[in-house]
């Protein structure tokens, strides 16, 4: 009897898109058990690839906007409007992916900046009709806690002489003042998704975590800490907020402390995940599946904190179904994985016999991984 798979990835890193990661799974499982009922649904959780999902489903009007890359480059970056609501993927900004894996060092990691996202957030508020505006967060190159992005509204934080603070998360350490209150027009409505939920700072926080992976060091990720502690007591009086609650906020440390930035301004944080798994219609996709396959480019505990692969493992969970995770490389324990509701997680590099291996053909290796695994799980063979 043919199984009904739903195959459901998010991006596995710079490699592969979902829709490509889908489909590579897609025809792996065919090509072993070609009479199973596959259904593609690549997902996104408010990272890397967030615009091109919700495009592809939703369709809509790309709308493109010349702003300021990560390290001061030009770049053209596309907001999606559908209807009153306007979808911001701040990675097509900012995104760590506009940083070469060479280039990535401490000092880069000290001056990369948000500005562009807030370039992209004004050009859709200007837009007459958006009464919504949904900034999908993660992906990003910046450590910069949004100063950037609030600075291209407005609020460009001062030193104290009163000086413009060059882009970066280094020289908020000299942060004295702000431009002007940071503010969005009367009756728009700020919606963050989150792809985690880290606070801004501390050892759970936005340097800690996510500075490594951008290029800081030990040295780096302290003062970059140090220095979005001081920025958070100049802008927390600024929105009228208390500065211990602002740095305490679950997501304020999504995509280098942007979370904080635009909780400052009123925005409403829902996980990204969850948003696309409404909009893209997950749970009716499985209400009709025996089976989830899930991934993304590594299975890892930043996995577990409200990433794409932890939603689809949940609503798999809630009907009974087995949520197998296929990713580039697997990290999570199986008692780990077994709480989120993944039943087995299997690494990309490990079959494909290496990571140089797996890296040479990421579609062609994730296909045989899933052809492999169709022999195991699937009846109808």
């Amino acid at each position: 009897m043919p199984v009904r798979v739903v195959i459901a990835p998010d991006s596995f890193g710079g490699t592969l898109s979902a829709k490509q990661a889908a489909a590579a799974i897609a025809d792996g499982w065919r090509g072993t058990c070609p009479t199973d009922e596959l259904r593609e649904l690549p997902l996104a959780d408010g990272g890397t690839g967030f615009l091109d999902v919700l495009h592809a489903a939703l369709g809509g009007e790309l709308c493109p906007v010349p702003v300021t890359g990560p390290r001061g480059e030009p770049v053209t970056a596309e907001w999606l409007r559908v209807g009153e609501v306007a979808y911001i993927e701040m990675a097509l900004a900012s995104g760590l992916h506009m940083v070469p894996r060479p280039e990535r060092t401490p000092e880069v990691a000290r001056v990369a900046n948000s500005r562009g996202v807030g370039q992209l957030v004004a050009a859709a508020a200007a837009e007459t009709g958006v009464t919504r505006i949904v900034v999908g967060l993660g992906g990003s190159a910046c450590t910069d806690g949004g100063a950037g992005a609030l600075a291209a509204l407005g609020a460009q934080p001062l030193d104290a002489d009163g000086a413009p603070l060059p882009d970066g998360g280094a020289a908020l350490a000299g942060c004295a003042a702000l431009a002007a209150p940071p503010a969005l027009r009367a009756g728009l409505e700020l919606v963050l998704a989150l792809d985690v939920d880290n606070p801004l700072l501390g050892r759970h926080g936005a340097a800690a975590v996510f500075g490594p992976q951008k290029g800081a060091d030990d040295a780096a990720v302290a003062e970059l800490d140090a220095a979005l502690r001081r920025y958070a007591e100049v802008l927390a009086p600024a929105v009228h907020r208390d500065a211990a609650e602002l740095v305490e906020l679950p997501g304020g440390g999504a995509a280098g402390g942007l979370g904080a930035a635009l909780l400052a301004l009123g925005g409403r944080p829902v996980s990204g995940a969850g948003l696309v798994r409404e909009l893209l219609g997950l749970d009716a996709a499985l209400d009709a599946a025996d089976l989830v396959l899930t991934g993304e480019g590594s299975f890892d505990w930043q996995s577990l904190r409200g990433k794409l692969i932890t939603a689809v493992a949940a609503s798999a969970a809630a009907r009974g179904l087995p949520c197998l995770v296929l990713a580039g490389q697997v990290s999570v324990g199986r008692r780990e994985a077994a709480a989120a509701g993944v039943q087995e997680a299997y690494s990309v590099t490990e079959h494909a016999g290496g990571l140089a291996a797996s890296m040479a053909d990421p579609a062609g290796t994730l296909a045989k991984l899933a052809a492999d695994l169709a022999g195991q799980w699937s009846g109808s063979r």
